[in-house]
Order: C-alpha cells, then sequence, then structure tokens
C-alpha cells in the first residue's frame, strides 16, 4: 500500500509539473511569451575607438555621406565583393533556373576559402547560390553565379545584335574590349567577362575608385573599391527585394540537387552576427537611443590582406535607409562590435538631422529574437520596412506632435525609441486596434481568452487525468481491504470430514 501510494503521489507531481509547464512559459518576466535573453549588455566602443581603415555612413534617401573616415581610402573588400555579384545576378537571371557547376568556377577558388561545397557537373538552382554566396559566402557559389550570367547575357544580348541587357550593352562590348569573338569568350574567359561586367556596372554607380578582377573577392592587388562606394553598390542591390531577403536570412536549409540528393546536405549561418543581435547598434556609448528602427541585414569580408569588415543595410526611425560600410578591422574579434558602433553613431546622426518619426517599432519589430528587454517587439514582429502600419497609429506623427491619436490605446513605456532625444516620438506597446486586453488581466487570463479551444483541451486533460488517478487509489484501497480479510480466514490443516 505504502509503494501505491508513492507512485500515485508521484504521478500526482508530474502532472502538476506538467500542468504548470504549459502555462508558466507564457508568463515569463511578465512579457508574455516573449522571454528576455540573458546576455549582458555589451558597451559598444566610441567611434575614436574604432580601429580600421576606413567607414562611411551613406544615406540613401537624402544621397549625402552622414559619418565617415577616410571614406574615398582605396581598401580590398574581399568578400563584400559579392554584393556586386549577386545584384547582377539577380538582374541577368531568373531565380528559378538551374546552373551547372563547371571545372572552371571550381578551380578558380582556393581550398583554404569559404565554400558553398558544390561538385564539379551539380546541378544547382539559382536562389540557391544566392543563398551559398551570402550566407557562408561561398567563393565556389560566386563563381558559378557569374558564369550563368555570361552564358546568359551571350543568349539573350548576342554581338552584332540590336537587344542590349539592363546595363545598355550587348556582346559587341566584350569582344570590343577583349579583343576576342564570343565562342573563344564562353570557352575559357567567362569570369574575365563577369569581371568587365562589374566594373561597368560600377561606372555607372559613379564609382570611380572600383576595379573588380574576379566575382567573389579573393585577394588581387588590382580588386579595390572604398567605403564610400562600397556602400553605393549596397544601395543600389538593396533595390531588389530578393536581395534584401538572402541578406536578411540568418540560417539557410540547401535543397538536393543532382550530386547531393537529400534535402538538408547542408545547413548554413549567415556569417553576419550582428544580424541576430542588431540591439547592439541601438545606443551609442554613452547609452544614447540611436533610434535604429531595422536592421535589414549586410555582407561581411575577410582576407588577410584586406581585414575584416561589413556593409549593411539599416532603416532609421525618420524612414531614412542607411548603407553603412567598415573596411580594414585588423582583428577579426572586434568585427560586430566595431560596425555596432558606426551603425550606431551613423543612426544618430541621421535621425538628429530629420527628427522626425516615420517608421514605427524597434529592432525587436523586425528581429524576432536575441533581443534585450528593452528592445523586445512592440509591434507585429512579421512587419517589414515600407508596410503600411494599419491599426497601429490612426494618422501619421507630424513633427512636434508628442502624443499618439485617442483611438489608440497605449501603455507608457520609458524605452519607445525618441522619447529621450526629441520629444516628438510617442512611447509605450500599442495593442493592436487598440481593442486589446486590458493591462490589468494576468498574462494567463489573456492566453485563456485568446486560446479558448487549447485551453479547454489542457482543462479537459488534466481533469481526466485526476479522474483516473482518483479511481486507480480507491480501487488500490478496496484491494487492500480484501487482502486484509483474507490474511484473518483461518487456514486448513486437514481432517476427516475432508477427501
Amino acid at each position: 500500500m505504502k509503494a501505491f501510494k508513492k507512485a500515485a503521489a508521484g504521478l500526482l507531481a508530474s502532472v502538476l509539473l506538467c500542468t504548470a509547464a504549459l502555462f508558466c512559459p507564457l508568463t515569463l518576466n511578465g512579457e508574455g511569451v516573449r522571454a528576455e535573453v540573458s546576455q549582458p549588455e555589451l558597451n559598444i566602443p566610441s567611434l575614436d575607438e574604432i580601429e580600421c581603415r576606413s567607414y562611411c555612413v551613406y544615406d540613401k534617401t537624402a544621397d549625402e555621406i552622414v559619418i565617415s573616415k577616410e571614406p574615398n581610402m582605396q581598401i580590398y573588400p574581399a568578400s563584400m565583393t559579392k554584393v556586386m555579384t549577386i545584384q547582377l545576378g539577380m538582374d541577368y537571371l531568373s531565380p528559378n533556373d538551374y546552373l551547372t557547376v563547371s571545372d572552371n568556377a571550381i578551380d578558380n577558388t582556393t581550398s583554404d576559402s569559404t565554400l558553398m561545397g558544390l561538385y564539379i557537373g551539380e546541378q544547382v538552382r539559382v536562389s540557391e547560390l544566392y543563398y551559398g554566396m551570402m550566407l557562408p559566402s561561398g567563393n565556389d557559389a560566386a563563381n558559378v553565379v557569374a558564369e550563368g550570367v555570361i552564358d546568359a547575357f551571350f543568349e539573350k544580348y548576342p554581338a552584332g545584335g540590336d537587344e542590349v541587357g539592363p546595363d545598355g550593352i550587348n556582346g559587341d562590348y566584350f569582344e570590343e574590349q577583349m579583343g576576342m569573338m564570343t565562342p573563344d569568350i564562353l570557352y575559357s574567359y567567362k569570369l574575365t567577362a563577369f569581371a568587365l561586367l562589374m566594373n561597368y556596372r560600377a561606372k555607372e554607380l559613379g564609382c570611380e575608385n572600383t576595379n573588380f578582377v574576379n566575382a567573389n573577392g579573393l585577394h588581387n592587388d588590382d580588386h579595390y573599391t572604398t567605403a564610400y562606394e562600397l556602400a553605393k553598390i549596397m544601395a543600389k542591390a538593396s533595390e531588389n527585394p530578393d536581395f534584401c531577403t538572402v541578406i536578411g536570412s540568418a540560417t539557410h536549409i540547401f535543397e538536393s540537387t543532382n550530386l547531393h540528393t537529400e534535402d538538408g546536405w547542408s545547413i548554413v549561418k549567415n556569417t553576419n552576427n550582428l544580424l541576430n543581435d542588431p540591439w547592439l547598434a541601438c545606443r551609442t556609448k554613452d547609452g544614447k537611443d540611436t533610434h535604429l528602427t531595422a536592421f535589414i541585414g549586410g555582407k561581411t569580408g575577410t582576407t588577410s590582406a584586406a581585414g575584416t569588415g561589413m556593409v549593411v543595410y539599416t532603416v532609421n526611425e525618420n524612414g531614412h535607409e542607411l548603407f553603412i560600410a567598415v573596411c580594414g578591422i585588423p582583428d577579426h574579434a572586434y568585427q560586430t562590435r566595431y560596425v555596432a558602433s558606426v551603425v550606431a553613431y551613423g543612426n544618430l546622426a541621421c535621425w538628429e538631422k530629420d527628427p522626425v518619426t516615420r517608421v514605427i517599432g524597434t529592432t525587436g519589430d523586425y528581429r524576432r529574437f536575441n533581443s534585450t528587454k528593452d528592445e523586445l517587439p512592440q509591434y507585429d514582429p512579421l512587419i517589414v520596412p515600407g508596410d503600411e502600419l494599419i491599426d497601429y497609429i490612426s494618422d501619421p506623427i507630424e513633427p512636434g506632435q508628442t502624443e499618439v491619436p485617442d483611438e489608440t490605446e497605449v501603455v507608457p513605456d520609458e524605452t519607445e525609441a525618441g522619447t529621450e532625444e526629441s520629444g516628438n516620438t510617442p512611447s509605450g506597446k500599442t495593442e493592436k486596434g487598440g481593442k486589446g486586453t486590458s493591462s490589468k488581466d494576468s498574462e494567463l487570463i489573456t492566453f485563456v481568452k485568446e486560446n479558448l479551444v487549447l485551453s479547454g483541451i489542457v482543462v479537459a486533460l488534466v481533469t481526466l487525468i485526476f479522474v483516473c488517478i482518483i479511481a486507480l487509489i480507491v480501487r488500490g484501497i478496496r484491494n487492500s481491504r480484501k487482502k486484509k480479510n483474507r490474511r484473518k480466514v483461518r487456514p486448513f490443516k486437514g481432517g476427516d470430514d475432508y477427501v
């Protein structure tokens, strides 16, 4: 009986723990299902403490440099070169086309460089190659895309034809520049032709101090650009939404190919660590709100000759799009912190020039993990810059306006971007449509109200388990009594009356 009671008590404790596990996560830190990540607040360096060759914060909206250090100094871009490669790929190729990996594409990489992991003869979807070149920074993927662009170019815009491509040229340009006919170019010099196309596009963008000799950024003394021109190349690439999707992806699972026959043959992580922790750039070293609203993504680049660096795309609270290039950081360990600092001070300088709220929210609303408590999402976490903010605020916030219109319920929050510095920004967390659950309700009650079916199933399941436990206890007690009664009967010892 004692053993049975212990088992029943253990089962009851398990049920209570399972029930608590279902509901307790809903009230962590009083923030509903959003728990604060246990990470230290990193004190990023000031601009004076950053060690790098150059940096440039380019405001595309205002078409001006916000802050900079040696923005026109010649630097080696390393894998940041791939921003131009993917830009041309998206202009000349269909994302659903398939390209075949050539010997030449693999031969023009090095064994110690970053690779997607392609095999010669492998047939790969173009969109997969984009992720392969931008997340793990695969030099093999960049070469395959480059060759694919040239093949497509000559097929659509051949020499001697009337059709020209997005850059206003056709095959005649390459024949003149390279001094050879189309068959020779396509047989042996596709990567050389692609470098010519890269430089032609760079000149169209006003990049006078840029020269590319390859598609992937492997070091060459004649392969160079500047922080300012790199930021402008990034700005052009960002006009394609697919580019923003790729650079904003933290990870990617590759689909199967003819040679990698299973989906998930490789699961890659973005080399841009700041993508996961954009909150690092939300405060300057002295604690000022930088008014960084959205960190869209970026591309890293590292070689022994170039050092390390990153070019990124951010959106300020005032709606300005900022493109930030940091180049020539000597120590890779400081890459994320130094870039975060330039992003922070660049966004602050942009805000101070135009302190008007046009994009609502914090980085937490655009990045759904690794947020500190101050940067937890306040609005719909699936929103992206440019979406209409229906049901968040009734009217656009005008300069000098300090309150959100009455139709929207606001819970004060001193951490809202803009309250400390400008006085123009509303503070607080807004319930969607202004008709959310009262702030006095507990998080558990709110969850039950919003998930009646799930709550009913949980309650019914717990009730059923309790009934079963009680039935087992009663049955155990009855069986125990029967055993006691049997022990009271005198045992048979034999006699003449029994056969």
